[in-house]
């Protein structure tokens, strides 16, 4: 197991490098640390495109969105909860309002901290949303599986460092309002990088404990595939070329960033026939996967909230489609929030199952 996620990563980094140097580009600006230096030119907006990615990104959303409705509509599926809110949940409330009013105030006495509020911040929200779940059925990951909750941090930091590395190629976003030495830089943003996959299976978690989602996506529909070695296969070998290329045509590439490293994955555990993303939503189980994408769009919704008016920021440089922008991202680019939602859900689900074997070992 542990092989294969280091063989795994090697492919994920190496696709996008050796797209460049094909190409001949230089490679030291894409290992640039702190990356500075702007070498992509974006294209301009086109109404041609965005109405393109708007009739994709629709196609998509709206079967969910009416059999959401049709829930909504015909029949309510609330549980009251069985537990009382905990005392550290009120503590991580309480966190996040000091958090958020240092993060958008600009006292001169707390200046030199300002650039770190976002940790906190999400910090606070990691343990609301498991106190939320706690609420709701007596139960949550971080008292549940605390050893799975701990390692996830760590995983978290790697995983988005990993996307930070992807930018290089694209340059779909930039840093702002600070200025940080090589080691600064890394220790600084490896912390709050750390509290992505908690927040973002965290909330899962609580969605998926609401009736909802169980009673409206536990039969939603069914994938039949007569070759899915095939279709993995060509979906591995298209995904891969498309990781590759994203350095090479940024402009045309740059959903791939979100895209290609979740299709590799499914791709590799389908031919290696592990458990994947699609053995439950093949057979009309689609809870996880819905539920996965909506934590990431939550999650989405509150970090480029809070972004908006931090101290230390990043601006959005999306090619074709950036106007109409909610906080600094435009609004179609939340539409990577889907993807992303559904790659934290594979990462979380390969390091659970990694503890598990662990765990067994350890009680052998």
């Amino acid at each position: 197991m542990v092989f294969k996620i280091i063989a795994l990563a090697a492919m994920l980094l190496g696709l996008p490098l050796s797209g460049v140097i094909l190409a001949g580009y230089p490679i030291a600006r894409y290992l640039e640390f702190p990356p500075k230096t702007q070498y992509v030119r974006h294209a301009s907006f086109s109404w041609i495109a965005f109405c393109i990615y708007c009739l994709l990104i629709l196609a998509v959303v709206i079967p969910l969105v009416i059999k959401t409705g049709r829930m909504f509509k015909f029949g309510k599926y609330s549980t009251s909860p069985i537990g009382s809110f905990p005392w550290w949940g009120w503590l991580g409330a309480a966190v996040g309002i000091v958090a958020w009013i240092f993060a958008w105030t600009r006292f001169s006495w707390f200046a030199p901290i300002q650039p770190y509020t976002f940790t906190p911040l999400w910090i606070s929200y990691i343990l609301m949303v498991n106190a939320l779940a706690h609420r709701r059925t007596g139960h949550c990951m971080m008292l549940d599986r605390p050893g799975y909750f701990l390692l996830l941090f760590p995983l978290s930091a790697m995983f988005w460092w990993f996307f930070e590395y992807l930018n290089r190629f694209v340059q779909n976003w930039f840093y702002q309002g600070v200025s940080f030495t090589p080691f600064e830089y890394f220790w600084y943003a490896t912390l709050p990088f750390a509290t992505v996959l908690p927040a973002v299976l965290g909330t899962r978690e609580l969605i998926l404990q609401t009736g909802w989602i169980q009673r409206t996506y536990k039969q939603f529909l069914v994938i039949n595939c007569s070759e899915p070695k095939l279709l993995a296969l060509s979906t591995l070998i298209l995904s891969a070329l498309g990781l590759a290329g994203i350095g090479v045509w940024p402009d045309y590439l740059f959903a791939l960033l979100w895209m290609s490293p979740l299709l590799i994955i499914v791709s590799l555990q389908a031919l290696l026939k592990g458990h994947h993303l699609l053995t439950d939503m093949a057979q009309g189980d689609w809870q996880l996967a819905v539920a996965s994408v909506l934590a990431a769009l939550i999650c989405g919704w509150f970090w480029e909230m809070w972004n908006y008016y931090s101290f230390a920021k990043w601006v959005y440089r999306i090619p074709f489609v950036h106007r109409f922008q909610i906080f600094e991202m435009p609004i179609l680019g939340y539409a990577g929030y889907l993807p992303f939602g559904l790659v934290c859900s594979v990462v979380g689900g390969m390091l659970e199952r990694l503890h598990g074997s662990w765990q067994n070992k350890v009680a052998l």
